[in-house]
């Protein structure tokens, strides 16, 4: 069965789609632009490293400004976020049976709720998987440094395909006054020994 995942290059997504894949399902990932930045051929080009097929998908930008009011309006990005991030799941349901993402156990934002993700499914016919919401994040910082080479950079850098970096273009200048830096990062490819036994369908010891 394919699985349509919701991809940033980030540990966060890579790590999903390794479990997706392990699990037996035919992964696909998607990165949503609304246009106003390329990070998307990050995205991409981490997908197609670790061996994914990739796509993407321009939204309407209707959604960012809408979830950008909402951070200006409230003074920081997480009910904004997670507007954006609910709107993308509702229209990606008009065309795909599983849908995915990487939120983790630990998030705020995005993340969709019990009631949410029951509503989204009930309407749609459609199932969201989101493997990690059972997960902590010591645990998928071990798992992902055990299988991935990664970078970590500062947020403000603006190097994964996500909706903070988007929002960050659109709102320019006024983005600073919202987002607080954190930590971000970007998977490079496999680990050396993991990407020979991802070949070859072995167990890593």
């Amino acid at each position: 069965m394919e699985a349509n995942l919701l991809f940033s290059g980030g540990k966060d997504s890579s790590l999903t789609a390794y479990i997706l894949k392990r699990l037996g399902y035919e992964v696909k990932t998607i990165t949503v632009t609304f246009g106003y930045s390329e990070t998307w051929r990050l995205a991409k080009e981490t997908s197609e490293t670790l061996g994914y097929e990739h796509r993407v998908i321009k939204m309407d930008e209707k959604i960012l400004r809408e979830g950008c009011r909402i951070m200006m309006e409230d003074g920081y990005p997480l009910r904004g976020i997670k507007y954006i991030h609910k709107e993308v799941i509702e229209n990606l349901a008009k065309d795909y049976k599983v849908i995915c993402d990487g939120s983790r156990r630990d998030d705020r934002t995005p993340k969709l709720e019990f009631n949410e993700i029951r509503s989204l499914e009930d309407r749609y016919g459609v199932e969201y998987i989101s493997p990690l919401q059972g997960i902590g994040y010591k645990t998928i910082r071990y798992l992902a440094e055990r299988l991935f080479i990664i970078e970590t950079y500062d947020s403000s850098e603006k190097r994964t395909a996500d909706y903070e970096t988007e929002a960050r273009f659109f709102l320019g200048e006024k983005a600073k006054k919202i987002f607080p830096v954190h930590e971000q990062t970007r998977v490079l490819g496999w680990r050396g020994d993991v990407k020979w036994q991802e070949t070859n369908h072995l167990v890593k010891n």
